[in-house]
């Protein structure tokens, strides 16, 4: 062992440097130096992994592990993290160094509560960042629990994210090790970050800080709307302070820590003084001198006492905002927008490449209509939505009442405020026809041609889409993928777009099938009647993942079968910055999970739904056989139109897996990554062909769409202009419907919704903001949630019911829970406002209410 780098280093040590603690021990140890209020603590130097990695002669299984990774590949970079994982599980930790960090974590106290944090040595360098890429590990106690958390550490220098972005930046795996800080944790009862200029704006005239209560991982994880204080340079004075929800707060628990809701009382309140404010501000320029450029600052405050617990230089900084990249079309006038129907499929803050491709994509779409200077949709706070004024006035303009107008509406884009509320375009009824009707009538024609093509188009598109990406990947020349977009790429979208549309043309008609039906034989036997969709014909595609799967189980497909038929089906299908989950080696494994502890299969519940309409046909054969040939031409027609529909959406999705291996190849051909991502579709091929101007933009749009994405989901409805940062801030707004004109009532207690699949149950409700944690639903269980796609649908076997904020009698749950037998009521509006998870509640499907019976 060398003698030339003790195992241990204090905090302060003058000798500590990036290569033997790491850019944060580094950082941590300048900051003590200076004086600034570090927490105590040691650091385990490099030379305890290096250490590590002789003793258990891991270097050459390492390095044979890494030589697997295909940058190209982003599923190598799981493989390969997997098989070094389980290479350092299984190695014991050298006696010498765990007899250190013992004899070092005495001198802290007794028992003394410890964050334990990475810290790289490839870490924070310039124009680098490797933010969150290794483990912390908070609320450590004992000797044990922090050799373990040491460990764990060390491993943590191979996740799939960390060794992706060295093998894009070239850092090769012999030049990077891992050092150890461990700090006594500050109790905070309050805490965040601090940036020494605007990181949205780039002004440098501002510190701005977000503060929330509670230890500072909520802040920093993007888990809470935090408040947000804007300090003035000169004069230390607020130039503004926005009370953020905080929803949440991040809590030490018996061993870790845990999340919890932050008590009522507190959500309100502010968390800063204008005095620590100012405090704050001041120490946060001291460090910009210290270190002589912008610092991102995590502070934490413990009994009135503000601590420095990390800091490091703020990279891809803005020179300044762009006055283009307001990303918000609510500003153009007083109109209505709703993110109901498409916004389902799009619950994401989109990158300009997805927001470029969607206005592609919505040039082909029927609806909504859109009219030159007037479109039928936008984007606002960077969300999807549709201008709902634009349709309504469409519609009277040819001649449809505003009751009809909603009654054709309502069961796509959901609820819909009373008709005068609806504000017009400000155009004549005549300009309206005039401009509208050639655009309506093509798009028609249009359509109507495609459907024949349709079934055609359906059978081949995942081969056609299979070979066009491998043949995407296999391109070695950037001008040679510039010239694929409009050779390969674009016209395989645009077919998709269109059998999509062509999927859709009978779709206004078809809508007043259900309501045929109801008159014909009563609401609850039309209901299940019109569930059968996944029967007799081709299998529906929404539930084409959950169903994929329990073949899976059985053993009826393999693992490579099911990844081809269902790897494109995601929560973030059309974001194409997002990982498709094919790309992700555990993600079957994942979805596998989702079916064990229930007691309700799949193919139980479609049996069971497959009995109840056998039984409604023959009860109508019995007691009113006059109408059965109807019911059955009516049931028909629904469930060719809804599979047909499912089929083209399915196919579509996956040509935005085509778009996103594109993007990803131009970002690896012109070495420049993800930062296409930010780029739109003109611009994107621009760099391609070596135009350098367009990638100025990219940190103040990286730093816009982060600012918008770390923001709670806008409201449904929206009326007028809207600014998603100030109506984040308010504690008292609502997530239904916002108005500009109108003073912000508070949404109502009652929840109540759309009846989206019949019966009635009584249950623990479970809430869940995203897809990625639905694995918290416990069997049984009700699933409450913003809205659902098919990402969600695996776990829906294990939902007792479904109540959702965002939907209408055409999306998702309401489909899938009809299918599935599973009581459902969507589009409430304030579902996930008002019911908490472990109230018991009752949802009752046929009428569209929930009923708390009992908080939790």
């Amino acid at each position: 062992m060398s003698t030339q780098m003790p195992l241990v280093m204090a905090l302060d040590d003058p000798a500590a440097a990036l290569a033997t603690v790491g850019g944060k021990g580094a950082s941590l140890a300048r900051l003590a130096r200076a004086g600034f209020p570090v927490p105590p603590g040691f650091c385990l130097t490099t030379l305890g992994y290096l250490d590590f990695v002789a003793h258990g002669h891991l270097g050459e299984p390492v390095r044979t592990a890494m030589s697997l990774v295909d940058v190209s590949d982003p599923a190598t970079f799981e493989t390969v993290s997997r098989r070094i994982g389980e290479l350092f599980a299984g190695r014991p930790m050298p006696a010498a160094t765990a007899t250190a960090i013992a004899q070092a974590y005495a001198r802290l106290g007794d028992d003394a509560a410890v964050a334990v944090r990475s810290s790289a040595t490839a870490e924070d360098l310039p124009g680098l960042s490797f933010a969150g890429q290794q483990d912390t590990y908070l609320n450590v106690r004992g000797e044990a629990a922090v050799l373990e958390a040491v460990k764990r550490c060390w491993a943590s220098l191979w996740t799939p994210r960390a060794i992706g972005y060295r093998a894009q930046h070239g850092i090769a795996a012999d030049g990077v090790s891992l050092a150890v800080v461990v700090q006594q944790l500050v109790p905070a009862d309050a805490a965040g970050v601090l940036f020494t200029v605007n990181p949205v704006t780039g002004g440098r005239d501002q510190v701005v800080i977000n503060a929330s209560w509670g230890l500072g991982e909520a802040v920093v994880g993007g888990q809470v709307s935090p408040d947000i204080v804007v300090v003035d340079r000169d004069g230390g004075g607020i130039a503004d302070y926005r009370v953020g929800g905080k929803e949440v707060m991040t809590v030490p628990a018996d061993t870790g820590t845990r999340e919890q809701a932050t008590p009522a009382d507190l959500r309100g309140a502010v968390v800063l003084s204008a005095v620590e404010a100012g405090e704050l501000a001041r120490a946060g320029l001291a460090i910009e001198e210290l270190y002589g450029q912008p610092m991102d600052v995590e502070w934490a405050r413990a009994d009135h006492e503000l601590f420095v617990v990390q800091a490091r230089p703020i990279t891809g900084l803005p020179a300044a905002a762009s006055p283009g990249e307001r990303w918000n079309d609510s500003l153009d006038g007083d109109y209505l927008w709703s993110s109901g129907n498409l916004g389902e499929a799009l619950p994401d803050v989109m990158t300009p490449a997805t927001w470029s491709f969607m206005q592609l994509f919505m040039v082909r779409a029927i609806a909504p209509p859109s009219l030159p200077g007037y479109r039928g949709y936008g984007r606002i706070g960077g969300r999807f939505y549709a201008n709902v004024s634009v349709s309504a006035s469409v519609a009277g303009a040819v001649g449809i009442s505003a009751r009809r107008f909603a009654e054709m509406s309502e069961p796509v884009y959901g609820k819909l405020p009373a008709t005068g509320q609806i504000p017009p375009i400000p155009l004549p009824r005549w300009k309206i026809i005039r401009l509208a009707l050639p655009i309506i009538v093509t798009a028609w024609r249009r359509a109507k041609t495609n459907q024949k093509r349709l079934p055609e188009f359906v059978a081949a598109a995942p081969g056609r889409c299979d070979d066009l990406r491998a043949g995407i990947q296999r391109i070695d020349g950037a001008d040679e993928l510039a010239d694929a977009w409009p050779s390969r790429v674009e016209p395989f979208f645009l077919e998709a777009c269109d059998m999509l549309a062509a999927a859709g043309a009978d779709g206004v008609r078809l809508l007043t099938v259900p309501g045929k039906l109801t008159t014909l034989i009563g609401q609850a036997d039309a209901t299940l009647l019109l569930s059968g969709q996944q029967a007799g014909g081709p299998p529906l595609a929404s539930l084409g993942p959950v169903t994929g799967l329990a073949r899976l189980a059985r053993g009826e497909i393999d693992r490579a079968t099911f990844a081809r038929l269902y790897g494109h089906r995601g929560p973030h299908e059309i974001e194409v910055s997002a990982p498709r989950p094919a790309e992700d080696p555990g993600w079957i494994d994942q979805q596998l999970a989702h079916l064990r502890g229930t007691t309700r299969g799949v193919d139980d519940l479609l049996a069971r739904q497959a009995a109840a309409r056998q039984a409604v046909w023959a009860r109508l054969a019995q007691q009113r056989p006059g109408k059965v040939a109807a019911a059955r031409r009516m049931v028909t027609r629904w469930a060719a139109f809804t599979r047909a529909r499912e089929a083209a959406r399915s196919e579509t999705a996956r040509s935005f897996w085509l778009l996103r291996t594109w993007v990803l190849r131009a970002g690896e051909l012109t070495g420049r990554g993800d930062d296409l991502f930010f780029l739109s579709l003109p611009e994107i091929l621009g760099v391609l062909r070596g135009d350098q101007a367009p990638l100025s933009a990219v940190p103040g749009r990286r730093a816009t769409y982060e600012l918008y994405r770390g923001l709670p989901t806008y409201p449904t409805l929206i009326r007028g202009r809207f600014d998603p940062v100030r109506w984040a801030a308010d504690p008292g707004r609502r997530t239904d419907y916002y108005d500009e004109h109108a003073a912000a009532a508070p949404a109502s207690d009652t929840v109540t919704g759309f009846a989206g699949a019949p019966g009635v149950v009584e249950g623990i409700a479970r809430v869940i903001s995203q897809a990625e944690d639905a694995g918290q639903l416990g069997d049984g269980e009700i699933l409450v949630t913003t809205v659902t796609n098919i990402g969600w649908t695996p776990v829906f076997p294990r939902a007792a019911a479904v109540v959702t904020d965002v939907g209408a009698p055409l999306s998702h749950a309401a489909i899938v829970a009809r299918e599935l037998g599973i009581p459902a009521v969507v589009g409430c509006g304030n579902a996930t406002m008002r019911l908490r998870s472990g109230d018991r509640i009752r949802v009752d499907g046929g009428k569209g209410t929930v009923q708390v019976l009992r908080r939790g």
